[in-house]
């Protein structure tokens, strides 16, 4: 079962990680947020006792399961703030590149929180993924290994695009290191975008699929005690082969956590004649009663 703090760490110092990318965390490869997560909280190592304020996440290639060298490199650094830029490479190749700001901790200002939750339910009051999807077993391995997942609506039928849903990490881990906290919502800010685009485009599969080309996120408060989070995503508009999305997380008790948004490019789904066969199959062996 997947470690998210193990499978999020990064060895070095002085601007020079490595970190090694974990098979747990795989859908079309790693899975972006996962490579995200580690960006920030290489962030994090170089600013210790500070928090994250905000980060944008590029993904420049897919990443493999291995060693990755991660540089961290200080833009600005101010009495209470810094910016820093992280790139992360596998053999001379980038495959990521992050630019992140870091503020103290306790810094005093303006005050104020309109933020509405959705009205949905509590995460008990739900089932869970494995519990819905007749196929399950052929979901990417981390829904198996690593993440938890409740959804509020389950259709199997265009739908408009917005995604709600309860995440929470198989083993959630102590959060009280802010970055790995934050990390966390990170991963889910990246997770949720695809899921809302693809809503009007159901029953899967899909002729087009469309990876992340950015996230980003703004880190609003910690929520370090809770071990579901919702995710809010919504993707207003699909286009010439890019798909607009923004996100949010909140917390159990309506607090919202973080904010963000993120670019998906639209690329065939070369694998739709294989999936489309195996869909035909399924639904075959439902009209047959599942004998």
């Amino acid at each position: 079962m997947a470690d998210f703090v193990a499978d999020t760490a990064v060895r070095g110092g002085g601007g020079r990680y490595q970190a090694a990318l974990s098979a747990d965390w795989e859908v079309w490869g790693p899975l972006g947020g996962y490579v995200a997560a580690i960006a920030l909280r290489a962030i994090g190592t170089e600013c210790p006792g500070m928090r994250p304020a905000s980060i944008s996440c590029q993904f420049l290639a897919a990443a493999a399961f291995a060693e990755t060298d991660v540089e961290v490199v200080a833009l600005r650094a101010g009495k209470r703030s810094r910016a820093l830029h992280v790139r992360m490479i596998q053999e001379g190749r980038p495959v990521h590149a992050a630019t992140g700001w870091v503020v103290d901790a306790g810094i005093p200002g303006l005050e104020h929180d309109h933020a509405v939750m959705p009205d949905v339910p509590a995460a008990s009051e739900l089932r869970s993924y494995a519990e819905l999807a007749d196929n399950f077993e052929e979901w990417f391995p981390v829904w198996h290994r690593a993440i938890d997942g409740r959804p509020i609506a389950w259709r199997d039928e265009p739908q408009p695009p917005r995604w709600h849903a309860w995440l929470r990490l198989q083993q959630t881990p102590p959060l009280d290191d802010p970055f790995l906290d934050a990390a966390r919502s990170l991963m889910w800010m990246d997770l949720m975008m695809w899921n809302a685009a693809l809503q009007p485009h159901l029953p899967w599969p899909l002729a087009y699929v469309a990876p992340n080309l950015d996230v980003s996120a703004i880190f609003h408060a910690r929520a370090a005690e809770d071990e579901w989070l919702l995710c809010d995503s919504d993707a207003l508009v699909a286009r010439d082969g890019l798909v607009g999305c923004s996100g949010r997380v909140w917390s159990p008790s309506g607090r919202l956590i973080a904010s963000g948004s993120s670019c998906l490019f639209c690329r065939p789904n070369l694998r739709y004649e294989q999936d489309l066969e195996r869909r035909r199959r399924w639904d075959a062996k439902q009209q047959r009663g599942g004998r």
